[in-house]
């Protein structure tokens, strides 16, 4: 078996530090916080590195949207409405930042939810055995009722089911983001895969009436997306199903001579994921704009974020 020495390593070329190129430098250091800091302030004392960068960019990329004209639009999944954050964006949508919303069908299971008694999320493992997950009564009919409805009188299921809620005067929808939206003339949309909502169990379910209304949702989110030029599109916890609907809007626009290649796309989750990465932030960006990317809970990072546009638009 060869025997290895310490290599001699008393001619090993050298050079100087001052001539080098760093990453890093005590200018992108953060700044400590003092004593009645404005959130605006604290934003702008993070590192000038990786996160601490990109939120400031994003942050006043969204402010510059806003003071432009130019439409934020966000991809909702409902861990952010189950958290507790409808509150949050029902402020954003009353200052004219939020353009327009497209989420999933369970988000106008748990929206629908909170209109109508305050309380959503039920406990799947305690219910799960005896067949009564995704039962309750109330939810089901109404939901399905205003989809049928409005499929008779051409509507997408986010008007739809935002007037139902409207027309019904429920304690809660002061908090609801469909009846807040329709309320305010702001477009939901509604991308359903049939069968992942609980009220596709219901008997009065209609397959016809839930794909007419959330196709035309889809060709109304492909509007938003044509106009995307200069604004920003925002996925907030959707892992899979509006990262797809979006790519597939982004290129429908684009294949009928919509110009939308300069724009901002931000994905926020607690995981890192493929169809997050690929067709919101990376993709889409790829012949310009920027695509950013943050991991962190839902319940901190979304009300950061909000409030730290609002600082930075003083408003």
């Amino acid at each position: 078996m060869k025997k290895y020495k310490p290599l001699d390593l008393s001619s090993l070329n050298t050079y100087s530090l001052h001539d080098r190129h760093s990453k890093v430098s005590v200018k992108q250091f953060a700044r400590p916080s003092e004593k009645g800091t404005s959130l605006r302030s604290f934003i702008h004392s993070l590192p000038d590195q990786l996160a601490g960068r990109d939120l400031l960019e994003l942050v006043l990329r969204l402010a510059g949207c806003v003071k432009s004209g130019r439409p934020i639009v966000i991809g909702l999944g409902a861990h952010v409405i189950k958290v507790g954050l409808n509150p949050i964006l029902i402020d954003l949508m009353e200052k004219s930042i939020i353009s327009g919303l497209a989420v999933n069908g369970a988000c106008i299971v748990h929206d629908t939810e909170i209109a109508m008694v305050g309380r959503t999320s039920e406990d799947v493992d305690e219910v799960l055995g005896s067949g009564a997950f995704g039962a309750a009564r109330e939810t089901g009919e109404f939901i399905n009722k205003a989809i049928s409805s409005g499929a008779q009188k051409d509507k997408g299921i986010g008007q739809a089911v935002g007037e139902a809620l409207n027309g019904s005067s429920f304690t809660y929808n002061k908090l609801s983001l469909l009846a807040t939206a329709e309320r305010l003339g702001i477009p939901v949309t509604v991308h359903v895969a049939v069968g992942t909502d609980i009220v596709h169990i219901h008997p009065d379910a209609d397959g016809a009436a839930i794909g007419k209304g959330s196709l035309s949702d889809f060709r109304l989110f492909c509007a938003m997306i044509a106009d995307l030029q200069g604004g920003a599109y925002l996925n907030f916890g959707s892992a899979v199903l509006l990262p797809e609907v979006f790519l597939k809007a982004l290129t429908a626009v684009r294949n009928i001579g919509h110009r939308v290649n300069e724009f901002t796309t931000a994905n926020f989750d607690f995981i890192r994921h493929y169809r997050t990465m690929t067709n919101v932030v990376n993709r889409p960006t790829s012949s310009g704009g920027k695509g950013f990317n943050f991991i962190g809970h839902h319940e901190i990072m979304i009300p950061l974020l909000a409030a730290a546009l609002l600082d930075e638009l003083d408003r």
